[in-house]
């Protein structure tokens, strides 16, 4: 917990300094970030992060923090179409495997059109730091690696953290410290 609260103790400065605003990673590369931290540390950093939002969006440090939480947007994206009553039903007549199958289809998650990378695209605003949270939240129906290469791929002029319970070694995303990794490669360590 402490190493949680002092490695965040430097997101602050860090998202204040002018190279980090220009979403400039190392040389000239897009700034896409991974906070990682102990998943037992799940409720300190989804405080720390209410709080810092607050410090920045309600003073005028020329930029503002957008949050997107996944499972947030997913029950968004699944009530507006008219899916979220129908996923209970789904998960309690056929079970987990087919109603995450179904999810997967609705969002679009193995495709170009993906909902979630289009709701962040669509909701994004110039000045503006992104955080990705959820991540342990939505697992297993979205891989978090799987949403920051798509959004990459569209997205270039907003620096971007995606706040990960797990472990980052730069190479692989290991969810809950437990999980086989996933690699990814375009993402810098936020903080060390």
């Amino acid at each position: 917990m402490d190493d949680t609260n002092s490695r965040f103790d430097k997101i602050e400065p860090k998202i204040k300094e002018d190279s980090f605003l220009k979403n400039k990673g190392m040389g000239n590369e897009v700034g896409y970030y991974i906070f990682d931290y102990p998943p037992e540390d799940e409720l300190i950093v989804r405080q720390r992060i209410h709080e810092l939002k607050e410090k920045i969006n309600n003073n005028d440090y020329g930029f503002k923090i957008l949050e997107f939480d996944l499972y947030e947007m997913i029950i968004q994206i699944l009530d507006s179409k008219g899916y979220l009553e129908k996923t209970f039903k789904f998960e309690n007549d056929r079970g987990r495997d087919f109603t995450r199958n179904a999810i997967d289809k609705v969002l679009k998650l193995s495709l170009d059109s993906n909902l979630i990378v289009n709701h962040i695209i669509e909701n994004s605003e110039p000045d503006s730091v992104i955080f990705i949270t959820g991540v342990g939240k939505v697992y297993p129906l979205v891989r978090s690696h799987n949403i920051l290469n798509n959004l990459h791929q569209q997205l270039d002029n907003i620096p971007v953290i995606l706040f990960f319970p797990g472990q980052y070694t730069g190479t692989d995303l290991k969810l809950f410290n437990t999980l086989e990794g996933s690699n990814y490669y375009r993402a810098f360590k936020l903080v060390h």
